[in-house]
C-alpha cells in the first residue's frame, strides 16, 4: 500500500543529486502543509521500495532533513517531520523586499476609506442593538440578493447568510452538511485551503481534472472553452462514486482561469440531483472578468447548488465579508450550525460592504483595470525572463496557471525563495501532490511589482536549469490566497 508521503510525492523526479532532491521535495511538502509537523515518515526500507530507490539514498535524504532541522530521528520512533525553530522566515515579517506571490488578491479599492467613513453613520444606528448578526444585516442581504437577481438568478434576502469571508462560508457549510467518512469531489487543481477544510472534516477527496486554455485558444462564446473540465470524467465520477458533496469553482476557476459552459453546468446539476450529491460552488471569482466575451448565469440557475461569494477579491482581502446563497431549508440548517463556530459577522464590516455594493460597477471596473494590467505584466515577464514558457489565455480571474514544460515547480519554488520571491508550487493545488509541471502566477499585483518578481523568477529558472541547487536554509512557511 502506498504511504501518505509516497502519494504526496506524486510526480517527483530528481533534478540533481537524488538524495538532495528528495529531501528538498519532502521539505516543500512540509512547508506548504501537505505533510504535517510531527507526522511519522515511512521507514527507509519502506520508502525505498515504494520509490524504487536504494535504501542508502533514502537514508541520506533523511539525514539531510535532520541536519537542517526538518526531521527528527529517534531509535524506536522512526523519522518524523519537524520545523527548525530559528530558521523560518515568514513573509509577513520580511521587510527586506520579499515579494509574496502566494497572495492573489487585488489591493484595497480606492473608495475603501470613504466607504468606511460613511459606514460609521450606519453603525451608529446599530449601537442600541445587542450587536449579534447570525444571518447578516437585512440591508446587506438585500443588496447581495439583488446582485444575484441581476445576474439571472432570482434571489430573496432570506436565501442569504452573511459570513466572514468565503472560507468561513465553506466552514459553515461543512458544519451543516459535511459527512465525515464520505467522499467529496474536488477539481484538480483547486483552492488549497478548501481541500484542507474538506480533509479536516473527514472527507475523502475525489479529484477530477481541469486544464487551462492553450495560449492560442480562441475566446469562448459560452459553448465551450479550450481546456476546462473533463465532462466525461466528472459525470462518471459522480455516477460511480456518488460523493456526498462536490466543491467546484465554475467561474474563472482558481487557478486555471477556466469557466464552465452553461450546458455543462445544467448537465452536472441534473446528475448531482440523481446521485444525491450536494453541489457547493465557490463564486468568489465570478465577476473578475477582463475579456471573457460572455457572462454565464450563477450556477444555481441550472439546478440545486449552494453558492459561496466574497468581497475580498473585488474590494480588499482585509474586508472579511462573504456569504452563502442557499434554499430556505438549507439556510435553516446553516443557521442552526453556525453558533458552534461564531455568532455573526462584525457589524462595521457589514456596513462598509453595504456602501461598496452601492457602487459595484465602479468597484468591478477598477478590478478589471488592475487585472488587465497585471496580466500584461506577467505575459511580458514570461517573454523577457522565461521565453521557453508560454503564457496561457487568461480571460479573467486571479492568476495564470503556467505550464513549465516539465516537473520543475517545486524546485523552482525553492530557488525563487532564495531570491526573495514566495511562489507556491503546483502540487499545493492538487489533492494528491501531482501537477509539479505547473505554477500559479498571480495577475493581481501592480505591474512594477510583477516586473520585479518575474525578473527574480527568471533568475531562479536559469539557476535551476544550470544545475544549481537552491539554498534551503531560508524557506518560508506561508498560506496560499
Amino acid at each position: 500500500m502506498a504511504s501518505r508521503l509516497g502519494t504526496q510525492l506524486g510526480e517527483w523526479h530528481a533534478t540533481g543529486g537524488v538524495a538532495a532532491s528528495l529531501a528538498d521535495r519532502i521539505r516543500m511538502l512540509l512547508l506548504d502543509g501537505r505533510i504535517t509537523v510531527g507526522e511519522r515518515l515511512p521507514s527507509e526500507r519502506a520508502l525505498a521500495a515504494e520509490l524504487g530507490r536504494s535504501r542508502a539514498t533514502i537514508a541520506r535524504a533523511y539525514e539531510l532533513l535532520e541536519s537542517r532541522g526538518y526531521a527528527t530521528r529517534e531509535h524506536g520512533s522512526g523519522t518524523r517531520a519537524a520545523l527548525p525553530t530559528q530558521r523560518i522566515q515568514r513573509p509577513e515579517a520580511a521587510g527586506d523586499g520579499v515579494i509574496d506571490f502566494t497572495i492573489a488578491s487585488v489591493g484595497s479599492a480606492p473608495g475603501m476609506h470613504a466607504a468606511t467613513v460613511r459606514a460609521l453613520d450606519r453603525l451608529a444606528g446599530l449601537l442600541g442593538t445587542p450587536g449579534y448578526s447570525l444571518d447578516g444585516l437585512p440591508q446587506l442581504r438585500e443588496r447581495i440578493a439583488a446582485r444575484y437577481t441581476a445576474r439571472g438568478l432570482p434571489t430573496s434576502p432570506e436565501q442569504i447568510v452573511v459570513t466572514s469571508g468565503a472560507m468561513h462560508a465553506l466552514t459553515v457549510v461543512l458544519a451543516a452538511f459535511g459527512e465525515r467518512g464520505r467522499a467529496a469531489l474536488v477539481e484538480q487543481p483547486s483552492f488549497p485551503h478548501a481541500m484542507d477544510a474538506l480533509r479536516r472534516t473527514g472527507h475523502r477527496l475525489l479529484p477530477t481534472p481541469v486544464t487551462p486554455a492553450a495560449p492560442d485558444a480562441a475566446p469562448s462564446t459560452g459553448g465551450g472553452d479550450a481546456g476546462g473540465w473533463d465532462a466525461a470524467h466528472l459525470i462518471d465520477t459522480l455516477r460511480s462514486q456518488r460523493p456526498a458533496l462536490a466543491y467546484l469553482i465554475a467561474d474563472f476557476h482558481n487557478p486555471t482561469g477556466a469557466t464552465m459552459p452553461e450546458l455543462e453546468r445544467a448537465r452536472l446539476a441534473a446528475v448531482a440531483r440523481t446521485t444525491g450529491t450536494l453541489l457547493v460552488v465557490d463564486e468568489t471569482c465570478a465577476e473578475l472578468d477582463i475579456d471573457r466575451g460572455w457572462t454565464p448565469r450563477p450556477f444555481a440557475a441550472h439546478g440545486p447548488a449552494i453558492l459561496l461569494g466574497s468581497m475580498s477579491k473585488i474590494a480588499w482581502g482585509g474586508l472579511r465579508i462573504g456569504w452563502i446563497r442557499a434554499e430556505g431549508a438549507q439556510v435553516a440548517r446553516l443557521l442552526a450550525a453556525r453558533p458552534s463556530i461564531d455568532l455573526g459577522t462584525p457589524l462595521l464590516e457589514q456596513c462598509i460592504a453595504i456602501e461598496l455594493l452601492d457602487d459595484m460597477d465602479a468597484l468591478l471596473a477598477r478590478a478589471r483595470e488592475r487585472l488587465s494590467a497585471g496580466r500584461a505584466a506577467v505575459a511580458a515577464g514570461l517573454a523577457a525572463h522565461l521565453p521557453q514558457v508560454a503564457m496561457p489565455r487568461v480571460p479573467g480571474g486571479l492568476a495564470a496557471w503556467v505550464d513549465l514544460g516539465g516537473p520543475w515547480s517545486t524546485a523552482l519554488s525553492l530557488a525563487a525563495r532564495d531570491r526573495g520571491l514566495l511562489l507556491p508550487p503546483g502540487p499545493r493545488f492538487a489533492p494528491s501532490g501531482v501537477l509539479d509541471r505547473f505554477a500559479r502566477i498571480p495577475i493581481t499585483w501592480e505591474p512594477e511589482v510583477t516586473a520585479d518578481a518575474m525578473a527574480r523568477l527568471g533568475g531562479a529558472w536559469r539557476a535551476l536549469h544550470a544545475g544549481e541547487l537552491p539554498d534551503t536554509t531560508r524557506l518560508a512557511a506561508s498560506a496560499v490566497v
